[in-house]
């Protein structure tokens, strides 16, 4: 299916984590770190009562960090549901919050103007019929214990409850734009794991055609183990454009804002406005989105820090969202410590690092009509050095044939990342 032209248009989503996990405030993946059983990880379900849930307050900090789209954890591997689900009783509706969260989460989303994204788990540590297997809480059992517990388990059923699961999530709400699977770990690079689980596990192929039955015009990631629209990097950045095949892919980077998803209290390992911004521009300098995580709270509100931050990041794409609405590579060579995005006739320098008076554009000479600070649109002097020229003192010299020379300010401008605006003669 080719891919709906929002995507790479929008370019930036906030992806949110949140579960019975946050309570515990150590990381989404808990449940596994620690070994915990169903019955002492059900303290967590008796006590879930997000009293500060607005998900119209999460879907208004999205927007003003510039953020299009908006993707919610509808289940998470420990198998709690935040939907009104009639498969199981493991859901918000049964805690004492008694409410269909990716209702209120839907409704808020749209009411901003934003498109709407599901993230759902193919595993599911809770559900009677899942195999234990090698990421399993119970994998450290005694083997005996494990063979007892797997005994008249059932994958097919459990296939049968993804499948009935995401029927219900895909006729229950709307037009729903995208949804992220997650995740396969069976003969991959990435993964050694015993009983570890797949396409054959999930019935990948039927739950893709499912999902576009269902909902026609979604866009489904790549983790059935099986080809989807979009390849989904996690936790680092591709130095270049992703390719499958030798051919160019739509790629999403899936980035936190301290290395974990859920809500973890004392992970203070934050990454810096400038550093986020940074990221999301190399993305798209590299035809890529960004996905950039929250984790609630167990009240359902954003921290401090996830506020300030996103506020920061906003402070900048009010400025520059020109840079990335609609951006993409550019086929002109950046300098170091540079990256551009290119937009129809306008080609972005964002500067990763501030140079001293000059920088040095190559293969630009002759091909600029104006240039501008994006944040304030005050003018950039450029001019061509002639190559024979040679450095005197005060004096620059030459530069490569086809050099374009930009003439900068000593100070750098108070923002995360500057932008200079180059206006592209049509002509060239």
């Amino acid at each position: 299916m080719a891919i709906p032209g929002w995507f790479t248009e929008d370019r930036f989503g906030m992806f949110i984590h949140w579960g019975l996990y946050a309570l515990p405030a150590r990381h989404e993946w808990v449940k596994n770190r620690e070994r915990v059983t169903d019955e002492d990880y059900d303290r967590y379900f008796r006590h879930f009562e997000p009293d500060l849930f607005d998900p119209r307050a999460w879907a208004r900090s999205a927007k003003r960090a510039g953020m299009k789209y908006m993707v919610l954890t509808t289940k998470h591997h420990d198998g709690f549901c935040l939907w009104d689900s009639k498969l199981t009783d493991y859901t918000s509706m049964n805690t004492p919050i008694g409410k269909d969260l990716v209702a209120e989460f839907v409704e808020a989303v749209r009411a901003e103007g934003l498109r709407v994204g599901f993230y759902h788990s193919l595993i599911d540590w809770h559900h009677p019929d899942f195999v234990i297997d090698g990421l399993h809480p119970r994998r450290d059992d005694p083997p005996e214990e494990i063979k007892r517990l797997n005994e008249g388990r059932d994958m097919a059923r459990y296939r049968a409850y993804l499948h009935g699961q995401v029927e219900e999530l895909l006729t229950g709400y709307g037009t729903i734009d995208y949804l992220f699977y997650d995740f396969s770990y069976k003969d991959d690079d990435h993964h050694d794991v015993w009983n570890g689980k797949g396409k054959e596990e999930w019935g990948s192929e039927e739950l893709l055609a499912l999902t576009r039955r269902l909902q026609p015009e979604i866009i489904v990631n790549d983790r059935l183990a099986i080809p989807g629209d979009l390849v989904t990097p996690e936790q680092y950045q591709p130095d270049k454009p992703m390719e499958a095949d030798g051919q160019p892919v739509v790629w999403e980077a899936c980035q936190t804002l301290n290395g974990s998803w859920g809500y973890d209290r004392d992970n203070l390992n934050v990454k810096p406005v400038d550093l986020l911004v940074r990221m999301l521009v190399d993305g798209v300098s590299k035809n890529g989105n960004m996905l950039l995580n929250v984790g609630p709270t167990g009240r359902g509100d954003f921290d401090a820090t996830a506020l300030a931050t996103l506020e920061g990041i906003g402070a900048w794409m009010s400025r520059h969202h020109r840079s990335i609405y609609g951006a993409g590579p550019s086929p002109h060579r950046a300098p170091v410590d540079t990256r551009y995005t290119q937009r129809g006739n306008r080609l972005y320098l964002h500067l990763f690092t501030w140079p001293f008076g000059h920088v040095h554009l190559p293969d630009l000479a002759g091909k600029v009509e104006y240039a501008q600070f994006l944040h304030d649109a005050s003018e950039i002097k450029y001019r061509e050095i002639d190559p024979s020229i040679k450095a005197q003192n005060t004096g620059l010299g030459g530069q490569p044939p086809g050099t374009l020379t930009l003439t900068l300010p000593v100070a750098r401008p108070d923002v995360a990342v500057p932008v200079v605006e180059l206006f592209l003669r049509q002509d060239t």
